[in-house]
């Protein structure tokens, strides 16, 4: 039996053509039904409740506007470009590096190294454990609750070098119902902050937030629909407001030398680093940022038969893992960068587990300077 990816009724013909969703690329459509889709697509009704809302700004972390013609050589394939912005899917960007030549790719990989080089080297490791949540822990372990131990240890320690870095208070007081943290400034009292905490999922680190850091106002922004939630629990909680929102946000960096194509080449090289279960290798590649073996010292140029797509897909899954975690790092340092530069924060971006725990274990922490 021949597997197919959609059921009978959905299995396109050889003259069928599937697209992304113009209003929710997360699910594909027949092209040919587009217009009657858009007007019964469930996310539709969503788009237009969203829009209503005083948050709401179209595209407003989306980045400038994009000509895929131009960055895809005029194959513009699965993009849908609206007003102001084109969505440039994984299989354009997989495409535009394998219709690089050898020499083009080889000197693309050997500039990811070199900045990777000279802006990467000193993120720290900073795994800490208040001791507040060592407790919060124990006690959600103890009642078998849907989270993993290292889940929680990842949430913990994001709680911790926020507190560290002076945007949480401590937690002395926070299971009193008037909750009233002390200002080390000048010894004045302030409430707690309000939160809103994007890519939430399930919100078990809102949970640890309001559990001892008195939390009273709390907004969680999901994209997707999670079963599991930590909602119920919270809502049980009478000093907190509450409110989940399902809407995406987008982001973007360009700066050091990288061009536009880089940059969606460096997005899909990051996909190299969490590809598979996190086996040895990956979390092994994980730790070598620091001094990463160099494909281009592997054999001479020269020497290097075949397409980018057959040397793509003759490279270890270690040596591509590492090429990602290089790429990861190169845009979350462009982020930091991004912060300190252009808005003035106080910022940092560490390590915040160890990558045995989890290789993605990059926190990026900012506030306001005093």
């Amino acid at each position: 039996m021949v597997p197919f990816r959609f059921c009978g009724n959905h299995n396109p013909t050889a003259e069928q053509l599937r697209i992304p969703c113009p209003i929710d690329p997360s699910h594909s459509i027949l092209k040919e039904n587009m217009d009657a889709h858009i007007k019964r697509c469930p996310f539709e009704k969503q788009n237009q409740e969203l829009k209503t809302q005083p948050f709401y700004k179209k595209g407003v972390n989306g980045g400038g506007r994009e000509d895929p013609e131009s960055l895809m050589g005029g194959e513009v394939g699965n993009a849908h470009c609206g007003e102001k912005t084109c969505i440039i899917t994984s299989d354009m960007k997989r495409n535009m590096i394998y219709k690089l030549g050898v020499l083009e790719f080889l000197e693309l990989v050997g500039k990811i190294e070199s900045i990777h080089k000279s802006l990467c080297s000193f993120i720290k490791d900073s795994y800490v454990m208040p001791e507040a949540c060592e407790g919060w822990l124990a006690s959600q372990i103890d009642r078998k609750l849907p989270i993993q131990e290292k889940h929680a240890r990842q949430q913990a320690s994001i709680l911790g070098n926020m507190e560290s870095f002076g945007i949480l208070q401590r937690p002395a007081a926070a299971t009193h119902p008037d909750f009233r943290a002390v200002d080390s400034s000048g010894g004045q009292k302030t409430c707690p902050p309000a939160v809103i905490e994007f890519g939430a999922g399930r919100g078990y680190l809102t949970q640890m937030l309001a559990d001892y850091y008195g939390i009273r106002k709390v907004v969680l922004v999901e994209r997707k629909s999670y079963r599991l939630k930590a909602d119920r629990s919270l809502r049980q909680k009478e000093s907190l407001s509450l409110e989940r929102l399902r809407i995406d946000n987008k982001n973007f960096l360009s700066e050091y030398g990288l061009t536009k194509e880089d940059f969606h080449a460096l997005t899909w090289f990051t996909s190299w680093a969490v590809d598979g279960d996190h086996s040895s290798a990956v979390s092994d590649a994980a730790n070598q940022e620091t001094n990463p073996r160099t494909i281009l010292d592997k054999e001479p140029v020269k020497a290097i038969a075949g397409t980018v797509e057959e040397i793509i897909k003759k490279m270890e899954v270690a040596d591509r893992a590492t090429l990602g975690f290089m790429c990861k790092d190169i845009i979350d340092m462009g982020r930091l960068m991004w912060m300190k530069e252009e808005h003035n924060l106080e910022a940092q971006l560490v390590k915040y587990v160890p990558s045995s725990i989890s290789p993605e274990n990059h926190l990026l922490i900012a506030k306001s300077r005093s």
